[in-house]
């Protein structure tokens, strides 16, 4: 035998018209939104040519400032690309300096393997020495004249940027 299994019916279902056992029918109340007539006014000439005047300069304002802001963009582009390529040089600089200097210091070293006296010693420390001088001097000055002529470039963009924006403004 199996058995059924009853779901209780709600009490209550809430219809528009619902009986309710205690206190009879109950019809939910009507509700209509209410009609508001909005007046029409005309709004005066001399305001409506004021705000005209007011949405044009805004337009124009915002066209001077969406070019400059097109100009500045392209200004740093040009900046960052001339200061990557001249980062660029001087690190290639530096690194053929230092390979320079070390295969130097490993020919110095090979030199002294074969030295016999203390004599050539001392002359050979002080060849090596004048000649790793007047190399790092001259490297000195080519790594300066690579380091001034790319902040000379990278300056140059801002500085006829800086000098449009002050001739407009003057």
């Amino acid at each position: 035998m199996s058995a059924k299994i009853k779901t209780p019916k709600p009490a209550v279902s809430f219809t528009e018209t619902t009986a309710f056992p205690a206190f009879g029918k109950f019809e939910m109340p009507k509700f209509e939104m209410p009609k508001f007539d909005i007046p029409t006014m005309e709004v005066p000439a001399a305001f409506r040519d004021f705000a005209e005047k007011g949405i044009a300069q805004a337009k124009g304002n915002y066209e001077n400032v969406k070019a400059a802001a097109e100009e500045a963009t392209d200004t740093l582009e040009e900046t960052y690309s001339t200061a990557s390529k001249g980062m660029s040089e001087y690190g290639l600089k530096m690194i053929e300096a230092s390979r320079t200097n070390t295969n130097a210091s490993f020919d110095f070293a090979t030199q002294l393997f074969g030295v016999k006296s203390l004599s050539e010693v001392v002359e050979l420390t002080t060849a090596h020495a004048r000649k790793q001088f007047e190399a790092f001097t001259a490297q000195g000055k080519e790594l300066t004249s690579i380091a001034q002529t790319v902040a000379t470039k990278t300056a140059e963009p801002i500085k006829d940027s800086v000098s449009k924006v002050f001739s407009k403004v003057a």
